[in-house]
């Protein structure tokens, strides 16, 4: 199995558990345990097993999705975990979803995805003028402009249906709740917002433009943000 597919269901299988504490069969705390210790083991195996530029890409994703994580649930306060503070499975689960989406991308290389995001401008639409999910204007107009003017608009686009597929899932199970009002923008959220990828967008350059400035490399990290090691 392909380290794609085992990135997939940890997040799949991970949230769950999780969430539920496998269905109530164990304590919270050995639950969310078993999780961390689950993914943290699998980010550290691929670590071990990578070359020297995807294994700095690993740690500059956990270097911005750390801090972004907690200041976007403690101090802005635009969602909130189940148990109040961060899992310790979220920040390599950024990675998980990260390489997951470099690798679809890579195999819709040849398929018009690049404005599959437009799909959604309907329901952006009706949240503005409904007025329960105003933010996704601006979501959305940030979502465009990377696609337009970025150097990875494939995986852009592939990050926009990936980041609401997990956030569909982890809303559901109750892993994270967005708030309906988003503080300081005086905006509405719905719970999750449609266009959460665009936060992921702005990961994903951010982790290239980095790299490559890690690395001494080129004048584009397009290379370092659409391969991927091994299968």
């Amino acid at each position: 199995m392909g380290r794609g597919w085992i990135f997939a269901l940890t997040i799949a299988v991970g949230l769950p558990v999780a969430a539920t504490d496998m269905g109530g069969w164990l304590d919270r705390w050995v639950a969310e345990a078993l999780v961390v210790l689950w993914c943290w083991a699998l980010f550290l195996h691929d670590h071990v097993t990578s070359d020297r530029r995807r294994r700095i890409e690993m740690w500059t994703v956990l270097a911005f999705a750390t801090p972004l994580e907690l200041f976007f649930s403690e101090v802005w306060l635009i969602y909130e975990y189940q148990h109040d503070f961060m899992p310790l499975f979220v920040p390599v689960g950024h990675w998980f979803l990260f390489d997951l989406g470099r690798r679809v991308a890579h195999g819709l290389a040849d398929r018009p995805v690049k404005w599959s995001p437009l799909l959604l401008s309907p329901l952006v639409v009706y949240g503005a003028v409904t007025g329960t999910g105003t933010v996704e204007v601006l979501l959305f107009i940030g979502m465009v402009l990377f696609i337009r003017y970025g150097t990875d608009p494939a995986l852009y686009a592939v990050m926009t249906w990936l980041a609401l597929a997990m956030e569909l899932w982890g809303t559901w199970l109750g892993n994270w709740t967005w708030a309906n009002d988003v503080r300081w923008l005086g905006l509405t959220s719905w719970n999750p917002p449609l266009l959460v990828g665009s936060f992921y967008a702005l990961g994903d350059l951010l982790v290239g433009l980095t790299v490559r400035w890690r690395l001494g490399q080129g004048s584009s990290e397009a290379g370092l943000t659409t391969s991927h090691d091994g299968p």
